[in-house]
């Protein structure tokens, strides 16, 4: 759960945003969010890796498009017509994350984030570092070091 939260003002909450994945929901700190985009489709480069799907000339500043289903394992391609590029930066990169939809801001104390059931797979327990329950939905928290080291080590 280190690097996700920022430390909490006056036992404030901190601010999220939750998207979709296939049919699962995971949520980042907002503030690594520049922008969110419509999909229009991306230049493929060859032989880059199955969860690439590309990039993007964003006014100047070329980025890879990471499929987040590919990445997370959900390979089930949906309809596609309303997926959304969310922008992030991790450690002063630059990524656009595929994605099908962007859901909700939620606040969110550390208090509220759960642990990891012991029979996720190692793949997702590395990519999620909590789950958040809300509403009766269980939201989980995406460790953005762990996607930029798996993208930087794939393409290294």
């Amino acid at each position: 759960m280190t690097g996700f939260l920022r430390q909490e003002i006056d036992g404030g909450a901190e601010k999220v945003i939750s998207f979709q994945v296939g049919k699962q929901e995971y949520c980042i700190d907002i503030l690594k969010v520049r922008e969110i985009r419509g999909w229009l489709g991306a230049t493929p480069i060859p032989f880059a890796p199955n969860f690439v799907s590309g990039v993007i000339n964003l006014r100047g500043i070329v980025l890879p498009v990471i499929n987040m289903r590919q990445l997370l394992g959900n390979s089930v391609d949906q309809d596609g017509g309303r997926d959304v590029v969310m922008v992030v930066e991790i450690s002063e990169k630059i990524f656009g994350f595929l994605v099908n939809s962007v859901s909700d801001i939620i606040d969110v104390k550390k208090s509220m984030i759960q642990g990891i059931p012991n029979f996720s797979s190692d793949r997702e327990k590395g990519f999620v570092s909590g789950l958040i329950s809300i509403n009766d939905r269980m939201v989980g928290v995406l460790s953005l070091e762990m996607v930029a080291a798996t993208i930087l080590e794939s393409v290294a």
